[in-house]
């Protein structure tokens, strides 16, 4: 009896497990099936065969190699200022004694809970008053300010958890602050700052309302608007080939950043969860 309860146990993890692989793997698949074919209008789907025709179309019908650039160079620059700006305010708020820590914390994360249609008009004034309208720099500041209060959050949460006798040892030796966070804390919170810097990344990467809002020229655009602009020959049909080729590009990237890092993120999402 208790063996029948164990394979039938067993038979329906095994169950949930595909149905979980085929619900996450299923869409990529047919957007991969789907840039080899010819899909247009009403179907998605066409039956693969391997021809790059839709994948060169992207790339000489506009400057979707030049989107890519802008796309990496705005996350990139989006998780370096959002890392350093939440290291050194995740040390102030997780070892520094001051009054209304806890408040400012509290008003740190309440800020991440606006969306972003709420902000945007605000963001709007504030980046046309800076000068930064349609440039990549409009993208990097609002994009820092979206992920700075959920990288504070993350990182101020894993600095408590970092043993106080380590700052104290340092202290002893004349450390600085600055040589402390450097030296002592950012080598123990690596786990930590890869998995909150890519999901940085990501969000920067698949942002897609304010890059349609703050940039103008295609040279300027990121992947997310230049896949919007894809048209066909009727303006009632939309070219999924091409769409879906483009998505698959823009989506690889990803796929490998998380393969790369996939043991510290794993470290980074399970690090406290086990007090030893």
């Amino acid at each position: 009896m208790k063996t029948l309860k164990l394979l039938t146990g067993r038979a329906l993890f095994a169950l949930a497990v595909l149905a979980l692989l085929l619900y996450t793997i299923f869409p990529f698949y047919i957007a991969v099936a789907t840039s080899f074919g010819a899909g247009t209008g009403e179907h998605v789907y066409t039956p693969a065969y391997f021809d790059l025709r839709n994948y060169l179309s992207v790339f000489k019908e506009q400057p979707f190699f030049h989107n890519i650039l802008n796309s990496a160079l705005v996350s990139f620059a989006t998780v370096a200022i959002s890392l350093l700006i939440a290291v050194t305010a995740s040390y102030a708020l997780a070892r520094v004694h001051f009054r209304g820590r806890t408040l400012l914390l509290l008003t740190v994360l309440g800020v991440s809970m606006f969306p972003q249609v709420a902000v945007l008009s605000g963001m709007f004034e504030l980046i046309r008053m800076l000068g930064l309208y349609n440039s990549l720099g409009s993208l990097i500041l609002s994009y820092t300010v979206f992920s700075l209060p959920f990288s504070v959050w993350i990182l101020t949460t894993f600095m408590r958890g970092i043993p106080k006798d380590l700052e104290e040892a340092a202290i002893v030796d004349g450390a600085t602050p600055w040589q402390i966070i450097t030296r002592i804390f950012m080598p123990v919170l690596w786990p930590a700052l890869v998995t909150t810097g890519l999901l940085a990344f990501i969000g920067a990467w698949n942002e897609f309302m304010f890059a349609i809002t703050f940039i103008l020229s295609n040279e300027n655009r990121t992947v997310p608007v230049a896949i919007s602009m894809i048209s066909g020959d009727s303006q009632y049909e939309l070219p999924w080939g091409p769409v879906m080729a483009a998505s698959v590009v823009v989506t690889v990237p990803l796929i490998a950043l998380v393969l790369i890092f996939q043991r510290k993120i794993v470290e980074g999402l399970t690090a406290g969860a086990v007090k030893g």
